[in-house]
């Protein structure tokens, strides 16, 4: 699939979260080249619905996992992604401390680092933007090289 193909398909698109995320994620990886879930290497470190613990005690699911790379948390469209964002915290612990806690719905994505001790930085874009090079990389730097979106400042240097 090209970026063009997706951009066109997931910005005509008005489906439910249930009914879109798993699809919207497998075109993303078909964009990229990465493989989903289904297709890895190490099925117990990558998927779908990956049951979690909150740290209130609760269950969940985090609607993708991938171990040592990201924990993902898909909305409708145009629902609150800070909420997303909040839920992913919940899980963390859960999700073994993914540096990169992702959320999105099918039209607007959002990366927040989650290293210890870091300050946190968050990159943001809209679906339109997978036209960009530039933004299919940092994409693909999820999935493969993590670090390599670590911030540079520790906490301690932003307090001297």
């Amino acid at each position: 699939m090209t970026p063009e193909q997706f951009i066109d398909k997931w910005s005509r698109a008005d489906r439910t979260e249930r009914q879109a995320a798993q699809e919207h994620f497998i075109d993303l990886c078909r964009v990229l080249g990465e493989p989903t879930p289904n297709e890895s290497a190490d099925p117990d470190g990558y998927s779908f619905e990956k049951g979690v613990s909150k740290v209130d005690g609760t269950g969940g699911f985090a609607d993708v996992w991938k171990r040592g790379a990201f924990g993902w948390e898909y909305k409708k469209d145009r629902a609150n992604l800070d909420r997303a964002y909040q839920q992913l915290q919940l899980y963390s612990v859960a999700l073994e401390n993914s540096p990169l806690l992702v959320v999105s719905d099918t039209k607007r994505f959002r990366i927040y680092t989650n290293w210890t001790n870091t300050v946190q930085a968050k990159h943001e874009f809209a679906l339109e933007d997978l036209a960009h090079s530039g933004t299919r990389e940092l994409l693909k730097n999820v999935f493969e090289h993590p670090d390599r979106l670590k911030p540079d400042k520790t906490r301690e240097q932003v307090t001297k």
